[in-house]
């Protein structure tokens, strides 16, 4: 490249796969750009070898840490594709002048509905009706309707407010949610309880997350908060690998101690864990932002803050400053 002002590494993978219009655009306003060559999530170090020459990243879930930037000296600003910034070592970024943005409402719709799926896939043992028939068996299971469960919602925000929209359109006679800072409008749709994650462990038969991961979320479910859950409880995590301790849900499937459990995110992905060894516990593969419009929305809204960013405009979707003192917050913890 003629010049590190004007390179761009796409780490995040797939890009521009079923839309290549966040390509064009690049192409159309002379950035030079590279993506990923390995086309898959990169590690540390391979972000370490693959970024060093870049002044911005397009950036997916993978490690952008202060080993990256030490060997990315040309690094000015990174466009992240979604919205999950555990990834990124705000601090370090901000140390060094690197702006971030990220695409906090793309996402939403795809990860809502794909949550949604979820539940009714679980509720009904669609997975296991699937499976056996593939096997040659004819298994006729019973389920639970949507409108019968007491449904707790963990994480009220852009994406758990349309879980449980979506929800309600099903005739879910009681909600229980809890956030940080509960969204109290919603009252005015919805007749929501709000009360604590203890009581919704206590009281709820199928529990969503949908938090960020941080260290005040990690491990957000354990064995503590397992123990307090219904016989016939169902868990589902759309949020992110890490807020749900993997082991202590192993076992507690294993055991049978809750009844199902869906996850599509994990701490180390690709996942190849025990959990792929239970029936009870349905796995996807961290594809709730994959519809086809969110995705494309998500790297069209990245590749335009890049673009943004390289013409010296301001950026119409950066990282607020409560996110970095979240982050630092817990750095300063003993």
């Amino acid at each position: 490249f003629p010049s590190h002002d004007n390179k761009v590494f796409i780490s995040t993978f797939p890009f521009g796969e079923r839309n290549d219009f966040p390509l064009e655009m690049l192409t159309n306003n002379e950035v030079k750009f590279i993506c990923n060559p390995l086309k898959r999530k990169l590690t540390e170090d391979e972000m370490c070898s693959l970024a060093k020459e870049s002044s911005v990243i397009i950036a997916g879930t993978e490690p952008i840490t202060e080993k990256v930037f030490q060997n990315a000296p040309h690094l000015r600003h990174i466009s992240r594709v979604g919205v999950g910034l555990d990834s990124v070592d705000l601090q370090a970024a901000q140390v060094r002048g690197i702006s971030i943005s990220y695409t906090p409402e793309a996402p939403a719709p795809a990860v809502a509905e794909l949550t949604i799926g979820l539940i009714i896939n679980l509720l009904r043992n669609i997975h296991l009706a699937n499976d056996s028939m593939h096997a040659g068996k004819w298994n006729r299971f019973f389920g639970r309707r949507v409108a019968e469960i007491t449904l707790g919602i963990i994480g009220v925000g852009r994406i758990g407010a349309r879980v449980l929209r979506r929800t309600a359109a099903f005739g879910t006679p009681r909600i229980l949610a809890n956030d940080l800072l509960p969204n109290l409008d919603l009252n005015r749709e919805f007749k929501l309880e709000w009360v604590s994650k203890k009581e919704i462990f206590r009281q709820a038969d199928v529990i969503t997350l949908h938090v960020p991961l941080t260290p005040r979320t990690r491990s957000l479910v354990g064995d503590v908060e397992i123990s307090l859950m219904k016989s016939d409880a169902l868990l589902i995590n759309t949020s992110r690998g890490g807020v749900v301790d993997e082991q202590a849900l192993f076992e507690a499937l294993k055991s049978q101690k809750i009844a199902g459990a869906a996850v599509d995110v994990f701490e180390e992905e690709p996942y190849r864990g025990p959990l792929a060894d239970l029936p009870n516990c349905l796995l996807t593969s961290h594809m709730g932002s994959m519809s086809l419009d969110c995705r494309s929305r998500m790297e069209i809204e990245a590749t335009e803050e890049a673009i943004r960013f390289l013409k010296g405009q301001p950026l119409l979707s950066p990282v607020p400053q409560e996110e970095y003192d979240l982050q630092s917050e817990f750095k300063r913890e003993p």
